[in-house]
């Protein structure tokens, strides 16, 4: 776990690395408290945002809490991405195309890192189906993330 803590950012930027080393035009916000992690534009110019996670477990259902997502849909008009890796590979959600499953409440920790302290969220389990997953080397990576561009409408 403190590996992921300590090198969280780092991931951060190097999932924005990839990104941009094959056309994407990122920023990492670096430590500010936004409801996302880089903006910037799509690969097709579009303007775009990022939310990203990392686990150290894989789960086959990805959650996002509710309070995110609405936040992040409440965003001006942009292409709204949510990533998530796990140990099992990288799974992109697009948003705004996104068609929700039932919401649940979970007593869950206050934060991911830093409080053990159980809260009440609302909370939303994702299918892998729904997302474009990225499983394969990462030489590999680079055409899956192209291909996801691709079939992206407007992103």
């Amino acid at each position: 776990m403190n590996y992921m803590k300590n090198n969280y950012e780092d991931l951060e930027k190097a999932v924005v690395a990839v990104c941009n080393l094959i056309g994407w035009d990122l920023k990492w916000v670096g430590d500010k408290n936004y409801c996302y992690d880089a903006y910037g534009f799509t690969i097709k110019g579009n303007s775009c945002i990022m939310e990203m996670k990392f686990r150290t477990t894989y789960y086959e259902t990805k959650m996002i809490e509710k309070k995110k997502y609405d936040a992040i849909m409440n965003l001006p008009e942009c292409v709204k991405l949510y990533f998530v890796n796990d140990p099992k590979g990288s799974y992109v959600y697009h948003l705004n195309d996104l068609v929700l499953p039932d919401l649940e409440v979970k007593q869950l920790p206050e934060t991911t890192y830093w409080n053990a302290q159980k809260v009440r969220k609302e909370v939303y389990y994702l299918e892998e189906s729904q997302a474009v997953v990225f499983d394969e080397t990462p030489i590999d990576l680079h055409q899956k993330f192209k291909e996801f561009s691709a079939k992206k409408k407007g992103a």
